[in-house]
């Protein structure tokens, strides 16, 4: 088996790509190569989890996350690390030693995901995350191209502005945020809907919540 190429990724910044149809956020990976061997390509794997236990939380914050981690007596032992995204993407050729990339990060709204419900809780500060890198590197080899593969224990934290996530949200989903329902329930609340000639679920869910007095 080939040894491991010497290479290391460090996360330069996250911000919100402004023209994808989807939400989606663009990690800038910086990428060294410890060798004088020019890389041709880099097929690049990330995945993105989540660290709950390295930052602090407001009382609202804890209110909200209460579906994820309990009572804040138990957050000792209920606050792991857990997996948000994969994502990938292909790196181009380089010679000079390092390149910078664009790692793409599709994100969705739908906060049935736990990393959702964590984020729509957050009211400021960062999002402590890790990327854990893996991937194929391709150089040159005595008969053309030969295959590396990226070390197992490349990884880099970065802590993402809670701001960049709202406003990621707020460009795709302007003032509102997405919930999974079951079919029958759809039917149950589009029939309560049409029944008293609301003009939109939000005005149906109103009067519920007002009647059950919420």
């Amino acid at each position: 088996m080939s040894p491991a190429y010497s290479i290391t990724f460090a996360v330069l910044g996250i911000r919100p790509e402004p023209y994808a149809v989807t939400p989606t956020l663009s990690a800038r990976i910086g990428i060294a190569a410890l060798s004088e061997e020019p890389v041709h390509a880099i097929a690049l794997r990330a995945q993105v989890r989540i660290d709950p236990n390295r930052r602090s939380y407001t009382d609202e914050e804890g209110a909200g996350l209460t579906d994820l981690f309990g009572p804040r007596e138990r957050w000792s032992d209920t606050q792991r690390s857990f997996l948000w995204m994969h994502c990938a993407t292909m790196v181009p050729g380089f010679t000079s030693g390092g390149t910078e990339v664009d790692l793409p990060m599709l994100c969705t709204y739908d906060l049935e995901v736990a990393g959702s419900k964590y984020l729509h809780a957050l009211r400021d500060g960062t999002v402590p995350l890790s990327f854990l890198f893996s991937g194929t590197v391709f150089i040159r080899g005595a008969t053309g191209f030969a295959v590396q593969q990226v070390p197992w224990d490349r990884d880099d934290r970065f802590d993402m502005p809670v701001s960049v996530w709202r406003d990621l949200m707020a460009a795709h989903f302007p003032d509102s945020g997405w919930v999974r329902l079951s079919r029958e329930t759809l039917d149950a609340l589009s029939a309560f809907k049409s029944g008293r000639g609301l003009l939109g679920y939000d005005q149906a869910v109103r009067d519920l919540l007002a009647a059950g007095g919420a």
